[in-house]
């Protein structure tokens, strides 16, 4: 079991927290059994807020002494900071990272009573109960 020491337990716990959510889902009977994902079929890892660093626009895993190397997909604004990392390695070979960013300026809509339905259709593509 010394293989576990190499990596993080970040990950290692989200995974038994995915499993456990799956399961809680299977027995409240709103999903089906959970399959069962080999090793070598290429995973993901989810590193939380504890698990890795942000500095200067560059990611520092746990247990990795170098940052990652990112080519950015888009700007970042300044006040967001991310809150999860998932890396990813694709069927090509190659690695994707996902990062979850929370927005402090976005604010929570506040609490209402009313309720609406919502058709998505074909010959027209949203229809809602409120006209």
């Amino acid at each position: 079991m010394d293989f576990l020491n190499e990596v993080s337990c970040v990950p290692l716990q989200q995974g038994l927290r995915h499993l456990q959510t799956a399961f809680t889902n299977f027995f409240a009977g709103r999903t089906k059994y959970p399959n069962f994902k080999k090793k070598h079929q290429g995973g993901s890892a989810e590193f939380t807020k504890s698990a890795f660093k942000f500095k200067d626009k560059q990611i520092y895993l746990a247990k990795c002494t170098e940052p990652l190397a990112i080519r950015w997909s888009r700007q970042i604004p300044e006040s967001c900071d991310p809150s999860t990392v998932t890396v990813r390695l694709h069927p090509s070979g190659r690695w994707h990272i996902s990062i979850r960013f929370d927005d402090p300026t976005i604010k929570p809509l506040p609490p209402t009573d009313k309720a609406i339905g919502i058709d998505l259709g074909i010959s027209s593509l949203v229809i809602t109960s409120d006209g």
